[in-house]
């Protein structure tokens, strides 16, 4: 990909400019001036429809944002994602997460081999394979079928497969699924104490085989399996998807029960490929395929659809617009269903380990702001945590509101409750309030002016806060999959745009090689040198 600084761009310095004249509009009198606002800043397609007309923009700057996608290459850059260039450049491999979603009639290539019939081939034994333990013929050491699953695996090998099999939850079959990640000794114990050794599957996921944490917990629950459970049952019991063979085998996992993982496939981006096993055990593999049968169409709506009318493009461009322009550095994502409560938790780490870069792709000092604090709970609870803060703080938050125009369990009574305050706080957030209405409603309420003029501060509301509002037709594995794609390309347009490399995560080598060093200490009682800070703390510790 080409390497552009977007501050040296000629949209860039426009942007700054059209920022002066932009910052101190309202956007409630950008609605009384053009009727046509609603419709001309909105999208729909297929089950989405997303109104983006909620936010500090106007129609030149729609227009400076997609000059500034073009003078920094987008589409060539889109070219390269997707033709299985390699764009993840410091670690020389390619991008390729939407391969293991693409049709089977492709051709994508790396090194000169197309990947799609190994895909295709994972595929088919991530389908045998949920058939037999759903089914019942794929049984335990003692001839049970299995009625539990743990995936053991940390970052990408948990976050996406937790979000998915929670956000579906409605679709999950008798299979109770269960994650251990943390290397918290708690967590693991916590996890396994009331599972039947018999009935239990596990799956580990690590791509070295050697990630502490992963390992840990693996060890851990083997340890624990065997003692009830003679030692040729582990094949029985565990599965690994890794790419470390030996490592695997040596931990006793039949080589049959080994599903392969890819250098060009990063570990946030994993969840469509046997990484997802957990998720086809859970929901079965007929709605794992419909996950990426959505994500599919989203790649195909990003790669085809006109920039002005394409999703990702039109919510990354906003998104730099606040994060550049008015130095708003976080962004709030609010799904209105309590299915989809860990999916503010699954992007944090697809954005934040992704965009979270101050060397550009040059190798020098960024010299604009990358990546945004990613943050969110589901409405209606969020509404009474942290909506104070973004109605009437110091603080812009942009925020996503995602919600479904049909619920899972057709209760309407409860749904119109929801979406009421759906539409509602976008409305708010508008809208505000000012000092004449807070004054009417003070006085309706037969107070003196005295009272008044005491509470009437407290109550104003400064709207003008933006949203984008994502409205879908209904929760389904087909809508999550075309979802979460969405924002994995947002995340790939902002990379490209402030000109980083969006696919390594160099962020998180430091503090393991610093934690390996500590933990000798610990084993050995021995403090080594540290800052004093570190050293007094050790010391208390081991005390």
């Amino acid at each position: 990909m080409k390497n552009i600084k977007p501050t040296k761009t000629e949209a860039w310095k426009k942007l700054k400019e059209h920022y002066q004249e932009v910052e101190q509009l309202q956007m409630k009198d950008l609605f009384a001036e053009d009727g046509q606002r609603a419709s001309d800043f909105a999208i729909e397609w297929e089950d989405f429809y997303l109104d983006y007309s909620k936010n500090r923009i106007t129609p030149k700057t729609k227009e400076l944002l997609l000059q500034l996608a073009e003078e920094c290459s987008l589409k060539e850059a889109m070219d390269s994602y997707f033709g299985g260039e390699a764009i993840n450049k410091t670690e020389g491999r390619p991008v390729l997460h939407t391969a293991l979603r693409a049709g089977k009639s492709e051709d994508i290539k790396v090194d000169g081999q197309n990947v799609l019939p190994e895909v295709e081939e994972v595929k088919s034994k991530i389908k045998s394979f949920s058939s037999e333990v759903i089914e019942g013929s794929r049984k335990g050491y003692t001839g049970s079928g299995f009625t539990d699953v743990v995936n053991i695996g940390i970052g990408g090998s948990d976050l996406g497969p937790v979000m998915v099999t929670e956000s579906l939850k409605f679709y999950q079959n008798h299979l109770n699924v269960h994650f251990v990640s943390n290397v918290d000794g708690d967590h693991v114990h916590e996890t396994i104490k009331d599972l039947n050794p018999e009935t239990t599957l596990f799956i580990i996921v690590s791509k070295s085989f050697t990630t502490q944490e992963t390992l840990s917990n693996s060890t851990t629950i083997r340890s624990w399996f065997l003692r009830s459970a003679p030692e040729e049952a582990v094949s029985k019991h565990f599965v690994a998807v890794s790419s470390n063979v030996e490592k695997v085998k040596e931990f006793g996992i039949d080589p049959e029960n080994i599903f392969p993982m890819w250098d060009w496939v990063g570990g946030r981006f994993s969840l469509w490929s046997a990484v997802g096993l957990s998720i086809s055990l859970a929901v079965g593999y007929s709605n794992f395929e419909a996950l990426l049968k959505g994500a599919r169409k989203m790649d195909e709506h990003f790669k085809n659809s006109d920039f002005s009318e394409n999703i990702p493009v039109q919510l990354a461009l906003i998104s730099i617009w606040y994060n550049n322009f008015f130095g708003a550095e976080s962004e709030a994502i609010i799904p209105y269903t309590q299915y989809l409560h860990r999916l503010p938790a699954y992007l944090q780490q697809a954005i934040m380990e992704s965009n979270g870069k101050s060397v550009d792709r040059n190798g020098e000092k960024v010299d604009c702001q990358t990546g945004t604090i990613i943050w969110g709970e589901p409405g209606t609870n969020s509404q009474h945590a942290f909506f104070q803060l973004i109605h009437q703080g110091t603080k812009l938050i942009p925020a996503d509101f995602i919600g479904f125009k049909n619920s899972l369990f057709h209760d309407t009574d409860h749904h119109n409750k929801l979406m009421a305050n759906f539409f509602a706080q976008t409305e708010a957030l508008l809208q505000g309030k000012t000092e004449g209405e807070v004054r009417e409603e003070l006085q309706q309420k037969s107070l003196s002016e005295e009272k008044i003029k005491e509470i009437l501060p407290f109550k104003v509301f400064d709207g003008n806060k933006p949203t984008n509002t994502i409205l879908i037709d209904k929760l389904t594995p087909e809508s999550l999959g075309k979802l979460v794609a969405m924002y994995e390309h947002k995340i790939f347009i902002q990379g490209v745009i402030w000109n980083i490399f969006s696919y390594d995560q160099w962020g998180v080598e430091l503090g393991k090689q610093l934690a390996s060093k500590i933990l000798k200490e610990i084993e050995n009682n021995a403090v080594q040198n540290h800052d004093s800070s570190t050293k007094n703390l050790l010391n208390f510790f081991i005390k």
